[in-house]
């Protein structure tokens, strides 16, 4: 594509789309930023560079007065934005801001996408592709700006994107060659409206792959498998729960690769060995794996880096043990499939704090599982109201209202006792309260620390 003068408008000035408009400026575009916040907002953008007929920020220009030929999407902006909708009306192309940033980037590039477990998934992958010894980018929606990492890449790179359903609505022509589905369950239907344009979002990960690509799907969800059936690509499932004669899977306590056509078995690691709690992490670990795999790395190699992962932060996050009390920070659990992941991933009598903003998600099923495995239920945020009333429907019996989120740790340090765990998997958005999932996460371990001063055991 010839980017000379060519007119592109991005929308959205956080971290994507300062480094679309860094990306585009030196293709030489002529680039239009606007964001519907002020200045007094907008850390970094002043730093771009751009002057006052290109930054039009604090409000939403015309379209018709930029005559864009391109508009680039922030993902975190609504396509239904009437800015949005007037380009696409007017024949205006959109493009996300990961289609942009490998849409010249001839990098072998895997993608991990699904409600759950991507950032886990796309950080192992990232360990592992690194014992190649090729050079190695994560980025994407693990929060680095693509864009912003894969300048002078090439055909020996591996790139490593973390793919959410908000970046895929908009690709055109990105090739993930390794695409993986870890599963899908009701999230982000504020913006989607339905399961089913939620799963399309998601499944155009798929879209240009090619025979010699593959994808990897979990063979547990049926809404994931189902979709083996029609890709272009060759197939590998996974499953935790069941034993696959062809694909990764669980024999007994060894995740093992097998194989029908050659009737091979190949045992890769004992569960036993892997430091990631919970069932839901045997998902993220074998679809690794078969990553790992994919670019070249032995079984013995990719068994040594599944034993030395301890995981990431705000999912599980060990923060320590205080006084007999396990402290766990899982701020990223933002969904209601993920914080019934977090709770069952314990056995120990827990004190779970949780809530925040809503996504049009409802709790009722996830209020199932906070009553058998939750002693204290401390509820805090825009959607207390909401999750206290399906608390009470679904007979959980002690359930704290705090008034903020430092009242909610206090109350919740105040209801554990040695032995027990305190769990912060909020099964909301943090955008009432917080810029970010982690920076919530931060102030809890901020918090907690503050606390006790000093952990006597960690």
């Amino acid at each position: 594509m010839e980017w000379t003068k060519k007119r592109v408008l991005v929308i959205g000035a956080g971290l994507s789309g300062q480094a679309a408009v860094r990306k585009l400026r030196r293709l030489g575009a002529e680039v239009f930023l606007t964001d519907s916040k002020g200045m007094e907002q907008l850390a970094g953008v002043e730093e771009l560079g751009l002057d006052s007929g290109h930054l039009l920020v604090g409000g939403v220009p015309e379209i018709a007065g930029i005559r864009s030929e391109l508009i680039v999407l922030s993902p975190g902006v609504s396509p239904k934005l009437s800015l949005v909708q007037e380009g696409i009306s007017q024949g205006v192309h959109v493009w996300s801001e990961v289609e942009l940033a490998m849409h010249d980037c001839p990098a072998l590039c895997i993608g991990v996408t699904g409600t759950n477990g991507k950032t886990t998934t796309t950080t192992l992958i990232g360990e592992l592709a690194k014992r190649t010894g090729r050079p190695t980018t994560v980025a994407g929606n693990i929060g680095v700006a693509l864009s912003g990492q894969v300048e002078g890449m090439d055909e020996s790179s591996i790139v490593v994107a973390e793919l959410s359903s908000f970046q895929l609505e908009f690709i055109d022509n990105l090739r993930v060659h390794v695409a993986i589905l870890l599963n899908i369950t009701p999230d982000h239907l504020d913006r989607h409206g339905t399961l089913e344009n939620y799963l399309l979002a998601k499944a155009r990960i798929f879209k240009n792959q090619t025979a010699t690509d593959l994808a990897i799907l979990n063979w547990d969800d049926p809404l994931v498998r189902n979709l083996g059936a029609n890709l272009k690509s060759r197939v590998l499932y996974f499953s935790p729960t069941s034993f696959l004669p062809d694909g990764i899977s669980l024999w007994h306590d060894q995740i093992v690769y097998a194989e029908k056509e050659k009737r091979t078995m190949i045992p890769i690691i004992s569960r036993k060995e892997l430091q990631l709690r919970g069932a839901h992490n045997l998902e993220n670990v074998m679809a690794a794996a078969g990553a790992a795999r994919a670019v070249g790395l032995s079984w013995t190699e990719i068994a040594e880096g599944l034993r030395h992962f301890k995981g990431v932060e705000h999912r599980e996050e060990l923060v320590g043990t205080f006084e007999g009390i396990l402290f766990v920070n899982d701020s990223k659990g933002t969904n209601t499939d993920a914080a019934i992941k977090a709770l069952l991933a314990f056995d120990e009598p827990m004190v779970l704090i949780a809530g925040g903003k809503n996504k049009g998600l409802d709790f009722h099923e996830f209020m199932k599982v906070v009553r058998d495995k939750v002693k204290s239920l401390v509820l805090l945020g825009q959607a207390a109201d909401e999750m206290e009333q399906a608390a009470r429907d679904e007979g959980v019996q002690t359930i704290i209202r705090a008034t903020s989120f430092e009242d909610g740790v206090e109350k919740a340090i105040a209801e554990a006792v040695p032995g027990d765990v305190v769990l912060l998997s909020p099964a909301c958005t943090s955008w009432d309260m917080f810029k970010s999932y982690e920076e919530r996460g931060e102030l809890f371990k901020e918090l907690v620390r503050r606390h006790y001063r000093e952990p006597i055991q960690q």
